[in-house]
């Protein structure tokens, strides 16, 4: 006679095992310090806008399409290098970003205006940064499972300590070599510094080994009860809407306190301000994405966005200005972290290397539009005001599509499983 029921007779799936272990941390960390060393690369052009734009008798718009450039030729080449970075390992696209960002920088400083935006946008961007900044999302995120939302935010920080550290020295080297040979020393040190980091990264575990498949996002399975693609082009959408604002203060804040009288050092100083405000910041909404879930933490961050922004607004003064920059590093933070982690959310892992470089692509192009369009309204009203108010423009109408998707997730479709 046979029981059926027990635990003598009965096949059951093993107990998840987590893939999270404290080498899983030292990947993230390397990635953290490649990542803070390689976004260092647009801020020269950043911080030297006035300086580019007097020594090539061009308008602001110049230098801030070449930033511009930069964020979406990285965005276009996070699509061909993570699928690259699949077949080869991360470790050798992150190599050869390196290589071609040093390369970019020695061209944007040889000429005029074509070589400022050809070494941007080709080399620093689409070669350089594409070959790091998406791969380095996917790879990372295959460490993690129950904290993935907080590594990340790790990650992802690596822009804001690049922005909180490189400005103040890039101020000085600017003031003593001008801004071409600033550009040329930080290409070699942006060598020197990344091909050691990038020797660290070896083959992720793959976490959809682990556990029962039937728990995890199935390929072809529908997404808050709508088609996946679908779900994801309006993530997409408004990853573009919300980074349109979000480059706003950070490419135009040094030339912005300019215009109100106060020195580059004041500049340069308020920009670390933000950014540092942000990496902070950003450690924190990782710890709440993996307790709400990426798709309410995009909700909450984009409010805190659009508030600080219209900070920008209302005051002109020093210390205002340092309070609304901070605010602002402290509310935009989680955004891009959240949109990813709720990619990993709701969709299979074996698409993350298609899915989180489509959407880093509208993010980054968001940025690249959000610097450029700024310095081109700008240079048409001769001042900022209008160019904050068109950025809460585009913030409002992402906060529309992110409570739609919110409030889609909440009446037809659970919550993913998260863990503390």
């Amino acid at each position: 006679m046979t029981t059926t029921g027990t635990t003598s007779d009965t096949v059951t799936a093993p107990a998840r095992t987590s893939i999270e272990s404290p080498t899983s941390w030292v990947i993230a960390t390397a990635a953290l310090f490649i990542m803070s060393v390689s976004f260092g690369a647009p801020f020269v052009a950043v911080v030297a806008l006035k300086p580019i734009a007097a020594e090539l008798g061009s308008a602001r718009s110049v230098p801030a399409l070449a930033s511009s450039l930069c964020w979406f030729g990285s965005g276009v080449g996070g699509l061909v290098m993570g699928r690259i970075a699949d077949r080869i390992g991360v470790r050798w696209t992150a190599l050869f970003g390196a290589v071609m960002i040093c390369l970019g920088l020695f061209i944007a400083a040889s000429g005029g205006t074509w070589s400022l935006w050809i070494g941007h946008g080709v080399f620093i961007g689409f070669l350089g940064n594409g070959g790091i900044n998406a791969p380095l999302y996917i790879y990372v995120s295959r460490w993690f499972d129950r904290r993935r939302g907080t590594a990340l935010a790790l990650i992802s920080s690596g822009t804001y300590i690049a922005g909180a550290f490189w400005p103040e020295l890039f101020e000085r080297a600017l003031a003593d070599f001008g801004w071409r040979h600033t550009m040329m020393i930080f290409g070699v040190v942006a060598v020197v510094l990344i091909v050691p980091a990038s020797l660290l990264l070896r083959r992720p575990p793959e976490e959809y080994h682990f556990g029962p498949v039937a728990s995890m996002p199935q390929p072809g399975g529908r997404v808050l009860g709508w088609p996946p693609n679908l779900v994801l082009g309006l993530l997409a959408f408004a990853a573009f809407l919300c980074c349109v604002p979000m480059a706003m203060p950070a490419n135009h804040i040094v030339a912005f306190c300019s215009d109100l009288g106060m020195t580059p050092a004041t500049g340069a100083a308020m920009l670390s301000v933000l950014l540092g405000c942000a990496f902070v910041s950003r450690q924190v909404w990782g710890w709440v994405a993996d307790r709400i879930g990426g798709l309410r933490t995009v909700l909450a961050t984009s409010a805190c966005q659009a508030v600080a922004l219209t900070g920008f607004l209302l005051t002109q003064g020093e210390a205002g200005l340092f309070a609304v920059s901070a605010a602002f590093g402290l509310g935009f933070s989680g955004l891009v972290p959240a949109y990813v982690l709720a990619i990993r959310e709701y969709f299979p892992a074996s698409e993350a290397s298609r899915r989180i470089p489509l959407l880093l692509l509208c993010s980054g192009s968001g940025m690249a539009v959000g610097g450029w369009l700024a310095g081109a309204i700008y240079d048409y009203f001769g001042f900022y005001a209008p160019a904050f108010a068109t950025g809460v423009g585009f913030n409002l109408l992402n906060l529309v599509i992110v409570s739609m998707l919110v409030l889609r997730q909440k009446f037809r479709h659970p919550a993913p499983q998260l863990t503390g």
